[in-house]
């Protein structure tokens, strides 16, 4: 029996890409999966192709828009409602905006749906994934960043991009952020003693529909290199891996690519930066009356 069976998943961002296919692969585990996505159109057809896929598998489905914390704190309650135990939180969902937009709460839309989606959802459910997790089987964390952290330090000076907005820029500053959130969850773990593992990947570049939103010379670009790129099922191999696999039972605060953990940019190791970046989600947290 898979070490899956009966276990809890959340997945973000499933209704496509990599993120349908480390749903699929963990409903084929045996796990009980539950998609979060925008469209309830999308979300039906996700789970009639894994039902399709998988005999008697065990999926549910959260509809949000994750860049509005009003809809992640909505989606934790809701799960709360139906489920009493959370295993897996995978944080899959993100985007990359060609221009600065805001969304309807007062964030910038690159830093609220790829990173603080991820803080929230994760402080939402962390109790949850605390008493669920055991010595033997711990609860994990899977936090999908990118190589496009390599851009560089995050800027605490304007970190949601109101002087000067670039997208390349804006992306790789958020996917940086999910690494140094990754640290500092996992730290804290650590000194609480509790079962759970956090740790971040990248994924490769992936024939997905990232970037159908944008418009322009990175659309063009997008159109031209992806053939080249790995296909969905290529790229969710390290989010399932670190999803399921008793090979990572307890490692934590790691940064993995192809199943391999690897040193990130040296600017995702600067401690400082990590409990910085966690009082400023806070307090963007608290401005929003959350």
């Amino acid at each position: 029996m898979s070490q899956m069976q009966g276990r809890v998943c959340i997945v973000t961002g499933a209704t496509n890409g990599i993120g349908e296919v480390t749903a699929l692969e963990l409903a084929r585990m045996g796990a009980i999966v539950v998609i979060v996505g925008r469209s309830e159109n999308k979300v039906k057809t996700t789970i009639q192709k894994i039902k399709s896929a998988v005999l008697h598998a065990d999926v549910h489905y959260l509809i949000a828009d994750l860049s509005l914390m009003r809809d992640v704190k909505r989606v934790a309650d809701e799960f709360r409602a139906k489920f009493d135990r959370l295993d897996v939180l995978v944080n899959n969902a993100g985007a990359r905006f060609t221009e600065r937009v805001m969304t309807s709460e007062g964030l910038e839309m690159t830093f609220a749906l790829n990173h603080m989606s991820y803080f929230y959802l994760t402080h939402l459910l962390l109790d949850m994934l605390k008493s669920s997790g055991t010595p033997a089987h711990k609860s994990r964390v899977v936090n999908v960043s990118s190589s496009a952290h390599q851009i560089g330090k995050l800027n605490f000076d304007d970190i949601q991009l109101s002087q000067k907005y670039g997208a390349f820029y804006a992306y790789g500053q958020s996917k940086m952020m999910n690494i140094i959130f990754t640290n500092e969850l996992s730290r804290r773990f650590i000194s609480e003693n509790a079962n759970v593992t956090a740790n971040s990947l990248h994924p490769g570049a992936v024939r997905t529909g990232f970037g159908a939103n944008n418009k322009g010379v990175f659309q063009f670009i997008i159109t031209i290199l992806r053939p080249f790129f790995l296909t969905p099922e290529q790229g969710a191999q390290t989010s399932i891996y670190l999803a399921s696999s008793p090979d990572v039972e307890g490692v934590t605060g790691k940064y993995f690519a192809k199943s391999k953990p690897k040193p990130a940019n040296k600017n995702a190791y600067v401690e400082s930066d990590w409990t910085r970046l966690w009082a400023y989600s806070e307090e963007t947290l608290r401005k929003l009356g959350l």
